[in-house]
């Protein structure tokens, strides 16, 4: 598992935002950038949906007053599910990271495998990434929405 200090492994990723999809790399994505990053098991599932994501909407205006230049959000759906969420959630000044064959995900280490749920996913994590090297991680245990919480990580950045 990838932890504090290591770089972010370059995979394929498609980052869809407010200007549209773009299919990119995880290294371009990140350089030159303090990126947030919360990464979650599905999209429109119940958490990530009531919870999860919308903290990260309603505090990104804060997220970039305290110096980030992205907040971005993962998970392993392709990226037309990634976009109908952004529209659901109104996130649209969230960058969402489509990583629909979990390439990154399993890059990180932070992959876990939901039988079938939904196969394999992404653990719940959220990491603070400067120019491509990890500063923070905090990472869920099984079950548990507390560390990677938009407020936890406001209060850490």
């Amino acid at each position: 598992m990838i932890s504090v200090g290591n770089t972010i492994p370059a995979t394929p990723i498609v980052a869809i935002n407010k200007n549209g999809e773009d299919n990119t790399t995880t290294t371009e994505l990140f350089a030159g950038k303090k990126v947030v990053l919360f990464a979650l098991p599905g999209a429109f599932t119940p958490t990530c949906s009531k919870s999860h994501l919308p903290g990260y909407v309603t505090l990104n205006d804060e997220f970039m007053e305290k110096g980030a230049d992205m907040v971005a959000c993962l998970s392993v759906n392709d990226s037309f599910v990634m976009s109908a969420w952004a529209k659901d959630q109104n996130a649209e000044n969230i960058t969402m990271l489509a990583d629909g064959g979990a390439a990154f995900t399993k890059a990180l280490g932070l992959d876990m495998d939901t039988g079938d749920f939904g196969g394999v996913r992404s653990k719940r994590y959220a990491m603070i990434i400067e120019d491509n090297n990890v500063k923070h991680l905090n990472v869920e245990a099984p079950k548990e929405f507390e560390v990677s919480k938009a407020e936890t990580m406001l209060a850490i950045l």
